[in-house]
């Protein structure tokens, strides 16, 4: 595998790139600071911005290293800062990882975070070589468990009482769902035939 780093990826809506410090602002605004966006996640809402201000700088200061991968999710249209998406275990030898993500709950149900996992996706099978991508979700996040679906991640199994829930202190099951790279490379091959078979609805 090829270690490169958090390179700046686009898709259609957005602009994944590395967290800086001025960052903190609109993520302690758009997802931070948000009960709902924390709910079933690892860490706590923030309560106080220097808290964001302290931990993004500290994320800028690692996003120069090639074996770190972690995005701002950003719109392309204005820039602004909506969400985040990394790689949150890496393992070398078997070359696989398990992504992590969050999105600005104004943006909720809109496609954004398929589109920006679907992209890493692209990324880290395609340029960093990896062989296994994963991710994880509370069972009661099925909104989640449908993006991985979407992008072409499989359900592999429900590991129970593996995650707490910091919102409320208890422990949940969690839904494991992972892609492998010859399946990603057939859906990419399957996506690539229908183009070519109907090139009128795909204009350039």
């Amino acid at each position: 595998m090829n270690q490169l780093g958090s390179r700046i990826l686009r898709t259609q809506r957005l602009v994944l790139r590395p967290f800086c410090a001025g960052d903190a602002g609109q993520a302690y605004a758009n997802w931070m600071a948000d009960p709902e966006v924390a709910r079933y996640l690892t860490w706590a809402p923030h309560t106080d911005i220097a808290f964001t201000g302290r931990l993004l700088a500290a994320w800028e200061a690692e996003s120069g290293l090639d074996d770190v991968y972690h995005w701002a999710i950003t719109l392309r249209a204005d820039g602004e800062v909506v969400g985040d998406i990394s790689v949150v275990s890496l393992d070398k030898r078997t070359e696989s990882a398990q992504l992590g993500w969050c999105l600005s709950r104004r943006l909720w149900g809109r496609g954004l975070m398929t589109e920006a996992v679907g992209r890493v996706v692209d990324y880290l099978f395609s340029e960093v070589g990896l062989y296994r991508i994963a991710a994880r979700h509370v069972v009661q996040n099925a909104a989640s468990g449908r993006v991985m679906e979407k992008c072409g991640m499989r359900a592999e199994g429900v590991l129970r009482g593996d995650w707490r829930m910091l919102s409320t202190g208890e422990h949940a099951d969690v839904c494991v769902h992972a892609i492998l790279r010859g399946e990603w490379e057939r859906r990419r091959t399957g996506a690539a035939r229908w183009v070519n078979a109907f090139p009128e609805r795909f204009p350039d």
